[in-house]
């Protein structure tokens, strides 16, 4: 029976989000997996009782900015540098081999048509920064070397997706590319990602001024929210993720991030732990609503799970998928075995990226409903899988690893 009400759909959200993530924690496993699986289980897939509605669904917008915004606050730039072209090169392969591999499998072994071959080999390049960020966290390694390598590739795979994404769509749209429309997103992309943290930076201090002398409570969460949404808002508008706007003030209000003009905006230590100690509670409000969401997402019902088309395509489309993200990390040749595993795993999860790209599919009606149902699996199964492969890895590595997996210099 679905509920109408949205006080009493939050209500569940809310709720289930909460005891499933306990419920998961105490079995040590990490709390994402109890949030994503009670999105399954009160939504379209079991109970049928909350669906993601447009309201639910800015929420969990807000809750992705939000948790980007976290992990721009707790980024350390100076350890970031020094993993120099790493996140590049691992963005780059994870982008390239699967698509490569999951064009191979749709246009020659399922003989599909082009764009629609284009379409599941641009879904297959997408990676859940939200959900890896929030497994690593549970696992306390989001300070390693190689969450800060899989950080900075998955915000450069989010841009190179968008990209493909905003070519291919024009395609399906006009049956051709307007390669100077391409290149004015890259460039405003590139541009905002050089300038937000410097603006943002600046508008700081300006907040620390007047919070300094406000005789009224709750300025400075206030004030740091409408500046991630006015962030989130000019990222959308140059054609970037919305999450990326909340990336680039949390790193300017990091403890981390230095200006050039260093000697005139100054860094306050200070001022960024009582902006995180005051922002997290909100971040912990929203984030179980952007996964549980996610979880809303995936009707398991409207699968035809007798069809040995959908169990074929999506079988071999998932060993791609995983196949050619988990190679990424093998592209650090001068990386110890286990940073190697460590990126790869990391980069499975497909998530909310990965359905934004096959709901574009089906939207623009380029995916039939037998294609996005294995497209669905395939990110279901990624999305849920990885924080169990990654939880397995660094535990069999905490007991038998006899080498540092610290080796950036």
């Amino acid at each position: 029976m679905l509920i109408q009400n949205f006080f009493l759909q939050l209500v569940l959200i809310l709720f289930a989000a909460r005891v499933l993530g306990e419920a998961a924690a105490r079995f040590n496993i990490p709390s994402v997996i109890g949030e994503l699986f009670a999105g399954i289980l009160i939504g379209p897939s079991l109970l049928g009782l909350v669906e993601p509605t447009a309201t639910i669904k800015l929420l969990a917008e807000i809750g992705i900015i939000l948790l980007l915004f976290e992990v721009g606050l707790e980024t350390d730039l100076s350890r970031l540098a020094k993993t120099g072209m790493k996140p590049f090169i691992v963005a780059v392969g994870g982008v390239t081999l699967p698509f490569l591999l999951g064009f191979f499998v749709s246009y020659s072994i399922f003989d599909l048509n082009l764009l629609v071959s284009l379409f599941i080999a641009s879904t297959l390049t997408a990676t859940s920064i939200g959900i890896t960020v929030r497994v690593l966290t549970d696992l306390k390694k989001q300070a390693s070397d190689e969450a800060q390598i899989v950080l900075g590739a998955a915000v450069v795979d989010d841009i190179i997706g968008i990209i493909i994404l905003s070519m291919l769509y024009e395609f399906s749209m006009g049956g051709g590319i307007n390669f100077f429309n391409v290149g004015k997103i890259i460039l405003f992309i590139g541009l905002f990602l050089v300038f937000a943290p410097v603006a943002a930076k600046f508008i700081s201090h300006t907040i620390k001024y007047y919070e300094e002398r406000s005789d009224i409570p709750g300025l400075l969460p206030t004030t740091i929210v409408s500046l991630l949404l006015l962030f989130a808002w000019l990222a959308h508008q140059i054609g970037a993720p919305e999450l990326l706007g909340g990336f680039a003030a949390g790193l300017a209000l990091s403890r981390q991030f230095f200006l050039p003009l260093g000697a005139f905006i100054h860094s306050n230590p200070e001022f960024s732990h009582k902006v995180e100690n005051q922002m997290k509670p909100i971040v912990h409000l929203f984030t179980p609503i952007f996964f549980v969401t996610v979880g809303l997402s995936l009707n398991l019902r409207e699968i035809d799970w007798s069809s040995p088309f959908i169990w074929s395509l999506s079988l071999l489309i998932l060993l791609v998928a995983v196949v050619g993200k988990l190679c990424s990390g093998f592209l650090l040749l001068k990386d110890s075995k286990w940073i190697k595993w460590a990126v790869g795993l990391a980069m499975i999860p497909r998530g909310e990226v990965g359905l934004i790209f096959a709901e574009v599919g089906r939207s623009s009606q380029i995916f039939n409903d037998d294609i996005y149902a294995a497209m669905i699996i395939v990110i279901a199964i990624t999305t849920v899988m990885a924080p169990f492969m990654m939880r397995f890895f660094y535990a069999y590595q905490d007991k038998h690893s006899k080498e540092p997996r610290q080796s950036i210099e």
